[in-house]
């Protein structure tokens, strides 16, 4: 992992202490990944087809926190890589309705988790990067291959 996306991690885990909100976005970060992920694939690109399919605005854009993830975390970058890719026809499949709740649903409880029991603002109002920093946030610590300083810690 490079130096800078330690940094990142560290200033993340700031925003990120009360272990309830923790779990909150250990929740919603998944869902907020998949019903970006399926949204962006309903926006269709030209009358261009692959392989049957249409091309979708979903893979263009997944290719920038692909390469990113890869650059800045090459080891834990398949662990966010190849379940963002599944969402792709796991969104195909899930109806549109579903979606939109699982949208709203995710977005409150992340919301929640700094309302409630952060008291803070999420770091992403801060630094738009956060948004990348999150999910890769919680595969570190959950395969053990980052923890935060004790300045971070709960």
């Amino acid at each position: 992992m490079r130096r800078e996306m330690s940094q990142l991690m560290e200033d993340y885990a700031s925003f990120h202490s009360h272990p309830m909100n923790r779990l909150t976005h250990e929740v919603a970060i998944p869902l907020i990944v998949f019903h970006i992920v399926a949204m962006l694939d309903w926006v269709q690109l030209g009358s261009w087809t692959v392989a049957g399919h249409p091309v979708t605005l979903a893979p263009v854009v997944m290719i920038i926190p692909a390469l990113w993830y890869a650059w800045m975390a090459p080891r834990l970058s398949p662990l966010i890589i190849l379940p963002m890719v599944l969402c792709l026809p796991l969104g195909r499949i899930t109806p549109t309705w579903l979606v939109v709740a699982i949208a709203i649903v995710a977005w409150a409880i992340q919301f929640a988790g700094h309302l409630v029991w952060e008291k803070r603002s999420p770091a992403f109002f801060g630094n738009l990067v956060h948004l990348l920093v999150g999910p890769i946030f919680f595969v570190a610590i959950a395969t053990g291959s980052w923890s935060p300083s004790r300045d971070g810690r709960d």
